[in-house]
């Protein structure tokens, strides 16, 4: 009788033990890229681009994002995603560039390269570029989510060498699929993966450890979950990305 009591005591708390194991939190990898998609559904060259997002978006160690953009709705069809935060984004990148290329199906490389949506070769060689031998992005962003609150922390690696950088937060629906009707992709549906439905600035990183605090009402919205980017920026015009991270289940 005694040795049934031990043996059930020592299963008891072996699978308390395990519990505690599983209640753990799981640590996601830092991101080696943030890759971004302007795109639209009234371009006809971009729904290749938009499958080969929505297979960069299942990578864990990428953050994929689709931006909608709205200059091709005097085709025809209105973009029912598009945002002019969006347009403006993408504008705002080729006058940091100073090469004034602005198209669709066009990918945003770490917030440096430019390259044709659809090339997952020049994708994959626009990162390792911009990554410089890095393995993954030069400054830490984790975050915890605790009664309503998303508490944002941000570290210095040794890799940073830009210390200072805007703190972003973009809710993100996991997944669209839209009937397009008139316009050049008239007939198709087409299913968007990550797609950004605003974007919230959150303060200013000016180096070492910081914390920033949001209600998660705010940092995911109506949307599936969240990402959170700390990027350089020269007034409107958005530079190279530091770090990234994301939440509420992306």
């Amino acid at each position: 009788m005694v040795s049934r009591l031990k043996r059930s005591r020592v299963k008891t708390a072996l699978a308390m033990l395990g519990l505690v194991v599983l209640a753990q939190p799981v640590l996601a990898e830092p991101p080696r890229a943030v890759i971004e998609l302007f795109t639209s559904q009234g371009c006809s060259s971009c729904p290749p681009a938009d499958a080969l997002l929505a297979s960069l978006a299942r990578q864990s160690d990428l953050v994929a994002l689709s931006f909608p953009v709205d200059y091709w709705d005097y085709l025809g069809w209105k973009d029912t995603l598009a945002q002019p935060l969006f347009t403006a984004r993408q504008k705002g990148y080729a006058e940091s560039r100073s090469d004034r290329q602005v198209y669709t199906p066009q990918i945003v490389v770490n917030g440096m390269k430019p390259c044709i949506g659809s090339d997952q070769a020049r994708i994959e060689k626009s990162i390792q570029a911009t990554n410089e031998g890095r393995a993954t992005l030069p400054v830490d962003v984790s975050l915890k989510e605790e009664s309503g609150v998303v508490t944002i922390s941000v570290a210095e690696t040794a890799h940073t060498t830009q210390k200072r950088g805007e703190v972003w937060v973009l809710p993100v629906m996991r997944a669209q699929t839209v009937p397009i009707g008139r316009g050049e992709n008239r007939g198709k549906t087409v299913t968007y993966a990550n797609v950004v439905r605003g974007m919230t600035r959150v303060g200013e990183w000016q180096g070492g450890s910081a914390r920033f605090e949001i209600p998660r009402s705010t940092a995911q919205g109506d949307a599936d979950g969240y990402v959170v980017l700390v990027q350089t920026a020269e007034g409107a015009k958005p530079g190279p990305i530091l770090g990234a991270a994301k939440g509420g289940g992306l």
